[in-house]
């Protein structure tokens, strides 16, 4: 059931972008200019069934066989059961056809015009109502012109407001696939990308805050792709994403790994805290078969308000990070 106390107001921020730009017939400052045009003062309304069982296959993806209680292994959990934070991910997925997706599989409905096109990263009925914020054009002397473009989608359900989700995509110019546009091949990476998914809390030596290891597998991956509707070659294959992309393995969603940091931070703080907000920001990529860490980094409390520090962690480096706002109970 959607509501207030279900589903906590959730401010998403994401940032990511592709690897590799071509040339372009028009500017990104046009580009950015003709999307505004294409959705100015218009909002996107759709409605969807938050049905039990789109929650028991993620539950089940993310390697948990209880959700509020329940056990879900083989009957997915009863009507009224709350959605956890950031599972609103799995509902609302794109509709079309597979001729209306872009070359890479990514869903089209906010792409700038081309070149600009590749983008990177129970019973109630609810409404989703999206609008573009705003479309920008960027420049770098590492990767050229692109286009920022801010998105807002609000989830409203019987009780009337109960998420808003704001994201920020990069999107560069397209590739043209061809014999001779086809890249070299990255490096392969040194780890058994076929082992199953992972995920476990370990202790940490000084007795502070657990750090969850994860690891996902190509099965994982595709899984929460099939959940999400997102035909984004990147995560499903590896033919195309090395050597089209650029990258050494298919990719791990950024919006799974916000599931993946909201679902830590529930299980070691939430039964501190009532989470408020999220924001967060993706940095670098994650690979199958790549081992990498959730911890809490700090907690800053001002009086009943605190606020979460959560890293993703990849060999030391940091592959994304979020600050979690919450109430004390």
């Amino acid at each position: 059931m959607i509501s207030r106390a279900g589903l906590p107001r959730i401010f998403l921020r994401a940032l990511t972008s592709t690897s590799l730009v071509r040339s372009s017939r028009i500017t990104a400052s046009e580009a950015a200019a003709r999307l505004l045009d294409s959705f100015a003062g218009a909002a996107i309304t759709r409605r969807h069934f938050i049905d039990p069982n789109q929650l028991q296959k993620l539950s089940l993806t993310l390697c948990r066989t209880a959700v509020g209680g329940h056990d879900i292994t083989d009957e997915p959990p009863p009507m009224g059961t709350p959605l956890p934070p950031g599972h609103h991910l799995v509902y609302f997925t794109p509709n079309g056809t597979e001729a209306e997706l872009g070359l890479d599989g990514s869903d089209k409905t906010f792409n700038p015009v081309s070149p600009f096109t590749r983008r990177m990263w129970a019973g109630d009925q609810v409404e989703e109502r999206t609008r573009l914020l705003s479309a920008v054009p960027k420049k770098s002397k590492s990767t050229g012109e692109m286009v920022l473009v801010e998105v807002e989608r609000e989830f409203w359900g019987p009780q009337g407001l109960a998420l808003a989700d704001k994201r920020s995509w990069v999107f560069r110019p397209e590739v043209t696939v061809h014999a001779d546009s086809v890249a070299a091949q990255p490096r392969p990476l040194q780890i058994d990308e076929h082992l199953p998914t992972q995920i476990e809390d370990m202790a940490e030596a000084d007795n502070s805050t657990p750090v969850r290891r994860l690891r996902w597998s190509p099965v994982g991956l595709f899984r929460f792709s099939a959940l999400t509707f997102n035909g984004h070659k990147i995560h499903y294959n590896p033919d195309w994403t090395r050597t089209v992309e650029g990258h050494p393995g298919v990719v791990v969603h950024g919006p799974l790994n916000l599931i993946n940091m909201l679902d830590y931070w529930r299980d070691i703080h939430g039964e501190q805290a009532d989470l408020s907000d999220i924001t967060y920001r993706a940095m670098a990529p994650i690979y199958a078969g790549e081992e990498y860490d959730i911890r809490t980094a700090g907690v800053e409390e001002v009086g009943d308000q605190q606020t979460y520090t959560i890293l993703v962690e990849k060999q030391g480096n940091v592959c994304m990070k979020a600050e979690i706002g919450a109430m004390k109970r």
